[in-house]
């Protein structure tokens, strides 16, 4: 079972990726750098994984170790180890919120890859995107779909609230950018009352019209393209250290992560195909406008 993520993965993904490239780069293997640290070869391989918090000790010995004190990497490490040790506001919450069906297993890790994230690319079926979802429309799902508890739901509330401030304004960096491609299913999927509904794909319209949100819909007519059959997040990274893009997929299990460079560019190149099939922004716009009316 994966740790609990109770605070910001960047900077532990940002350290394992700088540890692992030290110990390419001397020869070694974990075991020969464990060794000569006295410290357990598993801890070593937890640091260069992202698993765990860091401890600015241990950072210290390798920036020592590798022959880097004083360098921009090694005061990048130092810096890191730091920031690694802040806790996410998610924590506040209850274990069983975290752990919910809908949001899955995982929505600690979600919550945190996404914090980060300069841009986040979404596909979503039979729902609307979370960060564009009402209220009223949410806590449908979790009432219907999920049967969670009043507490729960005004919990799960505030978690959306609080992922959804990313869109307009965030500390120390700019809005997130959502590229978002949801099927024309997600339109058409009754939640909650008609009112609801209507109520919905008005915000819809209006905040697909923010500059840092690119809405598209991907129409029944158009033709089978590859990951439209499950949801994910790819999240992109860009000038913020040696943190790659990461893949999140969402099941009715949890989320599942995807790391691996080559298969990450792969679900990369599958998002642009499927902007390139859905219906352009505008476009978009009127066939939401189109379901509206229809009730």
């Amino acid at each position: 079972m994966p740790d609990k993520v109770t605070g910001p993965l960047g900077p532990r993904r940002n350290i394992a990726a700088a540890l692992r490239q030290l110990r390419e780069e001397s020869g070694k293997n974990l075991s020969e750098v464990a060794d000569d640290l006295m410290i357990s070869t598993s801890k070593l391989s937890r640091l260069e994984n992202a698993q765990g918090r860091p401890q600015s000790r241990d950072i210290r010995d390798l920036v020592r170790y590798y022959g880097i004190e004083g360098a921009p990497l090694g005061v990048s490490l130092r810096q890191w180890a730091t920031a690694a040790q802040r806790r996410g506001w998610w924590n506040d919450l209850d274990d069983e919120v975290l752990g919910s069906v809908l949001g899955g297993f995982g929505l600690d890790a979600h919550i945190s890859y996404e914090a980060d994230a300069t841009v986040e690319r979404i596909y979503t079926l039979p729902f609307l995107p979370a960060l564009l979802q009402t209220d009223e429309y949410a806590t449908a799902i979790f009432q219907d779909m999920e049967g969670r508890s009043e507490d729960e739901i005004g919990q799960l509330l505030e978690v959306r609230a609080r992922r959804k401030q990313a869109l307009s304004s965030r500390e120390g960096m700019a809005p997130l950018k959502l590229v978002a491609v949801m099927h024309e299913s997600a339109l058409r999927q009754a939640v909650g009352s008609p009112e609801i509904m209507h109520d919905q794909l008005d915000t819809l319209i209006e905040e697909s019209k923010a500059t840092n949100v690119s809405l598209h819909v991907l129409p029944f007519e158009a033709r089978p393209a590859f990951t439209m059959t499950c949801m994910y997040a790819y999240f992109e990274y860009q000038g913020v250290g040696m943190e790659q893009d990461v893949v999140h997929i969402e099941t009715h299990a949890g989320y599942w992560s995807v790391e691996d460079p080559e298969k990450v560019a792969k679900y990369r190149d599958a998002h642009d195909a499927l902007v390139k099939a859905s219906l352009s922004e505008d476009g978009s716009r009127a066939l939401i406008r189109s379901i509206r009316d229809e009730a």
